[in-house]
């Protein structure tokens, strides 16, 4: 299984990212194209995304929500 993240759509195209262990560096990041259509309807930029082995697509709705909780405290972090 593969685990990607939504990072933009552009034009019919999902532009996702997949998570690296550690520190990032540029050149360590990896995006992939995926249609729009491939995708669950209810996908949206920030969702965690699972590939299956089979290719089916699915949005972990727990791992999104605890990425965007995690997000939102570092921001209200940045603002004090």
């Amino acid at each position: 299984m593969r685990t990607l993240i939504i990072d933009r759509f552009e034009g019919n195209f999902a532009i996702c990212e997949e998570p690296t262990q550690g520190k990032k560096k540029e050149k360590d990041v990896h995006f992939y194209g995926i249609e729009r259509a491939e995708l669950p309807a209810d996908a949206k930029e920030g969702d965690v995304l699972h590939i299956s082995d089979e290719g089916e697509i699915s949005v972990d709705a727990v791992q999104t929500r605890t990425r965007r909780e995690i997000l939102n405290e570092k921001q209200k972090l940045l603002k004090k």
